[in-house]
């Protein structure tokens, strides 16, 4: 007879034991909260200094608790820059809300793999729903959707597949791109990097994207794109997508969608939206007239953990033909098996790259409940009212200067000293001095832009903790820094 395996349960924590350990984070994450406002953003470490304090060795028997709470802390208040901080004002990372955070400590206990529909139902549905009601805030009709992504890098990834397979021909998933001869994808000099790189995991060659020139206020110039269409037809390239941006990373700039989708329409080309960072504002019935041409879109990004404020990690691809998923991503395998007599809903590994899935949508969705769409939209026209108001701080001190006007919740300035005699190559060596300081300081947290070849400082205001004295706050500080250089 078989000798019946002993149990063995080290790993499978009592509710007493799981009580003990998420009450005390619970604890740390409301202590954080309170503390969060009379905190530093950031305290100034070398990476050895923080590996010292937390890079511990992998102990052979179990942490008592109270150790693995104090090594918690130790992240938390030590060793973590806090992108919830009223004062952060750097990059496009929003603040991450409470019910968002709430729900993410709920599905990692689910641990739903939404992956496919019979291992999370709930997640597969939570999650359609989701990007259809986003699909249609963009305009997008009947049938339209999507599904969450990492991350922008993603969601754009995602989109220009389907724009690949659907202009060359599903056939192209078996046979690759070498026999389809030459394409090419039309993005903005500010486009995000990540275009280029999606072109290149396509087998596109980053070179296949083109460069089109911007107007001053850094949006595509549709004359320009009209000239490299015309330019790439002649010489026998196949105009494959037009990635459009609603919002750059730098100055949130938008493109000229209507006059763009118009040329991709003419040349037959996939139009694709980068809305990342902008895509938020169609919450705003009063600024959602600003991402008008995005209705014509084939696929568009938006990031729920940008201008959404929702926690790390939520972006968003949608695509007008939800169909496009499946065709660009279905795959079979013997180990797939799905009972025909069974009704199945979506499996969303074939709709996207990834065959394992946590349920992403979650935070984004019960942050919706929580608050309510206009919420949404009185607090991002709020961040857009207090970008113009630090351009408008900018201009009433003699030695700041506006790099150009505040567009969406972006505005970037540089400081020039009084009497400066100094060449602007010196200026902007100043500058990144400066910025230097602030991080150094930790007070406040903003990061740097480079207009027209010039250095300067940036703020982003995705935080609905950021209020008039925090942006006044952040040019205090620097003056006050500056002065010292």
């Amino acid at each position: 007879m078989s000798e019946r395996p002993t149990p063995v349960t080290d790993l499978a924590w009592s509710p007493a034991q799981a009580r003990e350990l998420g009450e005390g984070v619970l604890d740390l994450w409301t202590e954080l909260l309170e503390r969060l406002p009379a905190e530093l953003v950031t305290r100034e470490r070398t990476p050895a200094e923080t590996a010292a304090a937390l890079a511990l060795p992998v102990p052979e028997e179990p942490t008592p608790t109270a150790e693995v709470l104090a090594h918690l802390r130790e992240l938390t208040f030590e060793q973590s820059l806090h992108m919830g901080h009223p004062a952060y004002f750097a990059y496009i990372t929003g603040a991450g809300t409470i019910p968002g955070a709430a729900a993410e400590f709920l599905a990692a206990a689910l641990n739903q793999c939404s992956g496919g529909y019979r291992l999370g139902p709930g997640a597969a549905e939570i999650e359609l729903h989701l990007t259809r009601w986003l699909a249609t805030r963009f305009g997008l009709p009947e049938g339209s959707g999507g599904m969450i992504m990492t991350g922008g890098a993603m969601a754009n990834f995602v989109g220009l597949k389907c724009a690949r397979d659907q202009r060359l021909g599903v056939a192209v998933r078996d046979r690759g791109v070498a026999a389809a001869g030459p394409v090419a994808i039309y993005a903005s000099e500010e486009a995000h990097v990540i275009i280029r790189r999606a072109a290149d995991m396509l087998g596109l060659g980053a070179d296949a994207v083109r460069a089109i020139r911007v107007d001053g206020e850094q949006r595509m110039l549709a004359g320009a794109l009209a000239e490299a269409l015309a330019a790439d037809v002649a010489d026998g390239v196949l105009p494959l997508a037009v990635s459009a941006t609603a919002g750059t990373t730098t100055t949130g700039s938008i493109d000229p969608l209507p006059e763009l989708a118009a040329l991709a329409r003419e040349h037959g080309a996939w139009l694709h939206v980068d809305a990342a960072y902008g895509g938020a504002v169609v919450l705003s019935d009063t600024l959602r007239p600003l991402l008008a041409g995005t209705e014509h879109a084939d696929s568009i990004a938006v990031d729920p953990h940008k201008w959404m404020y929702t926690p790390q990690s939520a972006g968003c691809v949608l695509l007008r033909d939800f169909g496009h998923l499946s065709r660009s991503f279905h795959a079979d395998a013997s180990y797939i098996w799905l009972d025909d007599a069974v009704r199945q809903g979506i499996d969303f590994a074939m709709h996207g790259p990834q065959f394992s899935r946590g349920f992403a949508a979650l935070k984004v969705w019960i942050s919706l409940l929580a608050h309510g769409r206009l919420a949404y939209a009185r607090r991002i026209e709020q961040d857009m009212a207090l970008a113009a108001y630090l351009g408008e701080l900018v201009q009433e001190r003699p030695q700041w200067e506006l790099m150009c006007p505040a567009r969406l919740s972006i505005c970037c300035f540089r400081h020039r000293p009084d009497g400066w005699t100094g060449t602007e190559e010196e200026l902007d060596r100043h500058n990144e001095r400066l910025m230097t300081a602030i991080h150094a300081d930790g007070r406040v947290y903003c990061s740097n832009a480079v207009i027209d070849g010039r250095f300067g400082l940036r703020a982003c205001i995705v935080n609905f903790r950021t209020e008039a004295q925090d942006v006044e706050r952040l040019l205090d500080v620097a003056e006050e820094l500056a002065r010292g250089l």
